[in-house]
């Protein structure tokens, strides 16, 4: 058998809300307070067990171009700090504690009136003609679902929401479709802060460049070329040391095959580390992630699209709705070379705006994009998909949604004045860092 034609059946509608957004990772979450807080019933839906996709279910554990960014990316440093779970190595960027962070974003949301879905996944949408989305139809334990709303936000990161409401989208490097690969993050005990600091690193790459010789000199060649161990606490460390090449984030027999694969390479290099004795001896893992690190997935075509260009003059926006201070980064596409190779892509990068537009979709009349997969280039991608960025990018969209089903405007036609005015409301308690 080749095929399978699935019989017709009816679908219950679970909730009619203002605001649906799709996936609660940074951009997500961000997307669903703003929204909330502006007055929208909002829903949140999850394909995990907990809030904050890359953050969370990822470990990633470092956030990376959050310091200019008000709102609520600064209530969440704010916050973490006050709770002993961020920690700084002199620079702007942060590791902080995983499981605090799990919960903070419940008590955010929960606070701001979000209801919150977890375990479901987005799998098709229900349309009113061409280009209005009338509904997202899920799959989870209780079967398939739909959930209507006025207006809907894909924050799913490989823009899985707005594929499937037939938007167009770009994938990898123009001309070869090259992506970025995939990590999967570690967490590790067992080690002394102050006996391995020449290893710990950040955004330095001296420290990178210790901890590859040191792992050859176990007699391991980790694929990443730049493994990084981030401080989380005194005895408690993120590790990032592989890399997945080639693989399709919308095929889950690639991303299975790519986490299975990863998990193995992290274990073999640990396990390496501490043979060597101290100050390794210990070494252990705790956990590895559920999620595995995806760079890059689908971008989804919007009103405006950001480019290599706007980052290298430093454009400016009327509808700006964040500054994004972050280079060009772009982790080796091809396991036969080195990132070094790619290093005329790298071209110095002045602070550029985000535009409002650049999260609009384009093909879908009452849909928003928030996060990495907004509408841009792979270079531009590059830049602007760290997770500081997404913040702001969810926070932009989550209000628009919310005025926009106030409203009854399409989010294009939403007045930019209502936008900024409801943004500087949001942003008043909270500056930037």
């Amino acid at each position: 058998m080749t095929t399978y034609t699935e019989p017709a059946r009816e679908i219950s509608v679970i909730d009619d809300c203002d605001v649906l957004v799709a996936g609660a990772g940074p951009a997500g979450v961000a997307a669903a307070i703003a929204s909330a807080r502006a007055g929208a019933k909002t829903r949140l839906i999850e394909v995990h067990g907990c809030l904050g996709g890359i953050w969370t279910a990822g470990l990633l554990s470092w956030i990376i171009d959050a310091a200019n960014k008000p709102g609520i990316m600064s209530e969440i440093t704010n916050e973490l700090e006050r709770r002993g779970a961020r920690a700084t190595r002199g620079g702007s960027n942060y590791a902080y504690d995983v499981e605090t962070m799990k919960l903070l974003l419940e008590e955010l949301c929960l606070d701001a009136g979000v209801k919150v879905q977890l375990h479901t996944r987005v799998v098709a949408t229900g349309k009113v003609g061409a280009k209005r989305l009338a509904a997202a139809i899920t799959e989870s334990k209780s079967g398939r679902q739909a959930w209507g709303a006025k207006v809907f936000v894909d924050a799913t990161g490989d823009g899985d929401l707005a594929a499937r409401a037939g938007c167009e989208f770009d994938v990898g490097r123009e001309g070869t479709g090259e992506t970025q690969p995939m990590s999967l993050i570690a967490l590790v005990v067992g080690l002394q802060a102050d006996e391995i600091e020449p290893f710990i690193g950040g955004g330095v790459s001296e420290p990178k460049k210790r901890l590859l010789a040191e792992m050859k000199r176990a007699g391991v060649s980790p694929s990443y070329e730049g493994p990084t161990l981030f401080r989380v606490r005194d005895d408690l460390f993120a590790l990032m040391a592989n890399h997945e090449y080639g693989i399709s984030a919308v095929d889950a027999a690639e991303v299975t095959e790519a986490t299975i694969r990863a998990r193995r390479e992290v274990h073999r290099l640990v396990d390496a580390l501490r043979s060597l004795g101290d100050p390794w001896s210990e070494m252990r893992i705790v956990c590895t992630a559920e999620q595995i690190g995806v760079r890059e997935g689908r971008r989804i075509h919007g009103l405006y699209r950001v480019t290599k260009d706007d980052l290298i003059r430093g454009a400016r926006h009327e509808d700006a709705i964040c500054r994004t201070g972050f280079g060009m980064d772009v982790h080796s596409t091809d396991p036969t070379k080195s990132r070094a190779v790619y290093a005329e892509e790298r071209a110095p990068v002045k602070a550029y705006d985000i535009p409002l537009r650049a999260l609009v979709a384009r093909d879908v009349d009452n849909l928003l994009m928030a996060g990495r997969c907004i509408s841009g280039d792979f270079l531009a991608h590059s830049s602007y998909r760290v997770t500081g960025n997404a913040v702001a990018m969810g926070q932009a969209a989550g209000t628009v949604a919310a005025v926009s089903a106030a409203t009854e405007a399409a989010p294009r036609d939403v007045p930019w004045h209502e936008v900024s005015q409801a943004l500087d409301r949001l942003n008043a308690d909270y500056p930037a860092q």
